[in-house]
């Protein structure tokens, strides 16, 4: 079980349950220290790639399939929210990428591998999603940038996706949900403004907010479900249950525009 995102929060919470209950996992994180804290006491490999940049999100691509024989589940966890609008080095909207078009770069490049595998694929969406205000035009955000919709936009884009690889890859054995964890008392958007920063960084949302174990445990039991027995392929589910998701969520023809969107600008096979 791969999972990306594994320094910290849910991804690290994660890892340790899975690795608890006899599981072998391999850590992605962009912190070498944190990640290797997380990996160490566990006996997990573990592998850096920084989704700022997808030179690295290649390169992982490449170890991994180059280490495993199988991959059975990929966990798309990592994320992040910007306080401001960022552009990554290569030229995206950081929110876009890293919560985005990495996984979507990640998942493909890996597909043979997992295919092979008949593997499950579960990406960290969020019920967040429902404030998206989706541009094709401008999927960059360079006019109306703002942290709620820069963050809300890359959630849907998120379950877009998996219902895409649910429907192009299904019947070659993939299963892909979308996962939305709860809000979490970790350390995203901590450095956000606004409302949504001063409610994570508070007490208040501390007390309030699921905890990263608990949320990971929800995440565990999808990780070691049994597709189409345990959890319904191509769909989305908040905590252990299936969610309910916004009309541009399931709007078949959207999703489909944006992955050949996506596939064009990350110069891969549609």
């Amino acid at each position: 079980m791969v999972i990306t995102g594994a320094s910290n929060g849910i991804g690290a919470e994660a890892a340790r349950q899975l690795a608890a209950r006899d599981e072998k996992v391999v850590l992605v994180g962009r912190n070498p220290q944190r990640t290797a804290d997380v990996a160490r006491p566990i006996g997990a490999d573990y592998f850096l790639a920084d989704f700022n940049h997808l030179d690295q999100v290649r390169e992982l691509a490449r170890q991994l399939d180059e280490r495993y024989e199988r991959i059975d589940v990929l966990i798309n966890n990592a994320g992040a929210s910007a306080p401001r609008r960022r552009v990554t080095a290569d030229g995206y909207e950081q929110d876009f990428q890293v919560n985005y078009l990495a996984p979507f770069l990640l998942t493909n490049l890996l597909m043979p591998r997992l295919a092979l595998s008949q593997a499950a694929i579960i990406t960290t969406a969020s019920v967040g999603h429902r404030f998206a205000r989706l541009d094709l035009d401008d999927l960059q955000l360079e006019k109306g940038w703002g942290v709620l919709r820069a963050y809300a936009n890359s959630k849907l884009l998120d379950i877009l996706f998996t219902h895409q690889l649910q429907r192009r890859f299904g019947d070659l054995g993939i299963n892909a949900i979308s996962f939305h964890p709860g809000v979490v008392a970790s350390g995203f958007a901590h450095d956000v403004g606004g409302w949504l920063g001063w409610w994570y960084r508070s007490r208040l949302g501390g007390l309030l907010m699921t905890k990263p174990a608990a949320a990971a445990e929800n995440l565990v039991i999808l990780a070691e479900g049994t597709p189409g027995e345990d959890w319904e392929p191509g769909a989305y589910y908040a905590g252990r249950t299936r969610g309910r998701t916004t009309a541009q969520a399931r709007n078949r023809r959207l999703a489909e525009r944006v992955w050949s969107l996506t596939a064009e600008l990350l110069d891969i096979e549609a």
